[in-house]
């Protein structure tokens, strides 16, 4: 019975990621809370209160959270734009050399610094040297992502799946031949990794490339949001002169210069007949037009005004305002408030024309739009304020691309912090979590990150899943879970040669966490994964390393849609992409990686 319950919670916990019923760190609570219960009211199951809260203490959550802090340091100090974009000064008359450049700086500093901080700090130079080779963003954002995720699997502390495999590793207690616990180094992952990740971008520069969109310009982003003498919305009052009439009866076109495109009836957009509609109190109307017209209406009509004015293109091209692409993070404090809640405009200076949510273009209803992580929002007004709203931490203005030092004087130490921090653990000096720990104190101690920076720098949502489901392993291991999922296989594995069983299991293993990766929470698809595996390869008599860097490796191999990986779908809004776009365009390089890691893993770490 115990083990009917834990399938069961693992198959909702999946349909709830899949589904996005709730955020997916609710989901990693709810399924704690499911079996927090199950340890105390059943007498075979012994997972108590105590092992349900050992993910918020293990080590890879503490490391994690540390590496946040520090790349949103490095992410301050904005000495990798500096970097990079002289480096590309250099190679100039070259567009290909300085893609190639580029994309290998990205995946080599995804490495040591969180993926998502890199994607964050470069999508406005991707942008730039976009413009500046004349190609459209959709061609090289996808490979921005990509080179990201590609990067991160060549350190231990690349990508926060490595860190949770490892840790679920060292708890199994398995020991080498020396007796000494098995564990992942910290550059042991570069071995396949970098035969990966230069894989991944000779894919990118010829199969990939042909087969992205070449879908927007980065100059005609009113054009892209279909802006083009824009609306905004109406209630009609109880006492409102049309209560009860028809727009023909007031003359509302005439009379005002604007035109009722839909009327907003209980929930249901009526759009046929409105000349003859006789509107009721609380019906919101669409009404294109300009500012001073709208005021008319409003004054004379007795409505209410829903939304934020929308300008004209005329009114666009004011000389002292700009339009700018504004990504929100999943830092934003905006995330879960409509922008009427936040107050936008005052608290900004600036007002918000149209969002961009998975390839989705909203237009209607703005105000109370509750927003999510990665939404683009089109951003109206002072340049000055624009710039502010750039230097505010949850928020990536696309079109920023400056590419000046930090002032502060200890700028430097952020690099500085985590190339000690990385060198340390390959020495064995000190743990990791040691080291990251010791480089955020000093990070604090010379005020190169203040301490309200550094809390709202760590992506709570991510340490919250992680330590909440990080119990499932410890779960499915009491349960023996493991051992059934992993005697089953065994059995399937019986039917062939004994010298292609590993191969097989190999196969198996990587495409069941790539696929569950590609539509779950990457952390939780290790989880999951992780011990399973190690019962699978020891059971067999197998060296469990291959495969647990199968797991390792096939985890962050989310190409193939937009929610597989944060990174991902950081890209998807700016770069104008369909979801079809990464079916294309990442399921290839998927497969290719498959049968890759299939065929050179076993060669770096034999069976």
């Amino acid at each position: 019975m115990d083990i009917i319950f834990l399938v069961a919670i693992i198959l909702i916990a999946l349909a709830f990621f899949i589904t996005e019923l709730f955020p997916i760190d609710v989901t990693a609570l709810l399924v704690l809370g499911l079996l927090v219960i199950l340890g105390i009211f059943s007498p075979t199951f012994d997972l108590d209160v105590t092992d349900a809260l050992k993910g918020f203490s293990n080590p890879a959550v503490l490391t994690i959270a540390c590496l946040f802090v520090m790349s949103y340091a490095l992410q301050k100090s904005h000495i990798l734009e500096y970097v990079i974009i002289s480096v590309n000064k250099l190679i100039d008359k070259s567009r290909i050399l300085g893609m190639i450049a580029y994309l290998f700086f990205i995946g080599i500093a995804s490495a040591v610094v969180n993926n998502t901080a890199i994607v964050a700090i470069f999508m406005p130079v991707t942008i730039r040297l976009a413009d500046k080779y004349n190609i459209s963003p959709s061609k090289v954002l996808i490979p921005l992502s990509y080179a990201a995720i590609l990067g991160g699997t060549l350190t231990l502390v690349g990508t926060s799946t490595n860190l949770i495999v490892n840790s679920i590793l060292i708890d199994s207690n398995l020991t080498d031949i020396d007796g000494n616990r098995v564990s992942l180094g910290m550059l042991e992952f570069a071995k396949f990794g970098i035969i990966k990740f230069v894989i991944g971008l000779l894919y990118i520069f010829t199969i990939g490339y042909k087969l992205l969109p070449s879908r927007i310009a980065k100059s005609s982003s009113i054009e892209d949001y279909s802006l083009d003498g824009y609306l905004t919305e109406f209630r009609v009052n109880e006492n409102s002169p049309l209560c009860g009439k028809t727009l023909l009866d007031r003359k509302i076109n005439e009379n005002y210069d604007v035109i009722v495109l839909d009327v907003l009836r209980g929930g249901e957009i009526i759009a046929s007949n409105l000349r003859g509609l006789k509107l009721e109190p609380d019906d919101v109307l669409f009404v294109k037009g300009s500012f001073d017209n709208f005021q008319r209406l409003k004054e004379i009509e007795n409505l209410a005004l829903l939304t934020d004015e929308k300008l004209t293109q005329e009114e666009l091209e004011q000389e002292d305002h700009i339009l700018a692409e504004c990504l929100v993070t999943d830092s934003s404090e905006l995330i879960g408030q409509t922008l009427q809640e936040a107050n936008f405009r005052r608290s900004f200076g600036s007002f918000v024309l149209a969002i961009r949510r998975e390839g989705e273009v909203i237009r209607r209803k703005l105000a109370h739009f509750i927003l999510k992580p990665f939404d683009t929002l089109l951003v109206y007004g002072p340049k000055d304020r624009i710039n502010q709203l750039a230097s505010k931490d949850g928020f990536i203005v696309i079109g920023k691309t400056d590419a000046d030092l930090d002032s502060h004087p200890l700028w430097w130490l952020s690099i500085v912090t985590i190339l000690c921090a990385v060198g340390l653990a390959i020495f064995k000096i000190v743990p990791i979590e040691v080291g990251v720990m010791l480089g955020v104190i000093t990070l604090l101690l010379a005020r190169v990150i203040t301490p309200t920076e550094a809390y709202s720098s760590i992506h709570w949502q991510v340490i919250i899943v992680i330590a909440a489901f990080l119990p499932m392993g410890a779960a499915i291991k009491e349960a023996e879970l493991d051992l059934i999922i992993s005697g089953g296989i065994s059995n399937i594995l019986s039917l062939f040669p004994d010298y292609l069983i590993p191969y097989f299991l190999l196969a198996i293993i990587y495409l069941i966490t790539m696929i569950l990766t590609e539509v779950a929470s990457n952390a939780a698809t290790a989880i999951i994964m992780t011990p399973i595996t190690i019962v699978l390869a020891t059971s067999l008599g197998f060296d469990p390393k291959p495969f647990i860097f199968t797991v390792c490796y096939a985890a962050s191999a989310s190409f193939i849609t937009p929610v597989g990986y944060q990174t991902n779908l950081m890209v998807y809004g700016p770069g104008g992409y369909k979801y079809s776009d990464y079916i294309r365009v990442g399921l290839p390089l998927g497969l290719i990686l498959w049968i890759v890691s299939v065929a050179i893993i076993p060669m770096i770490w034999p069976f």
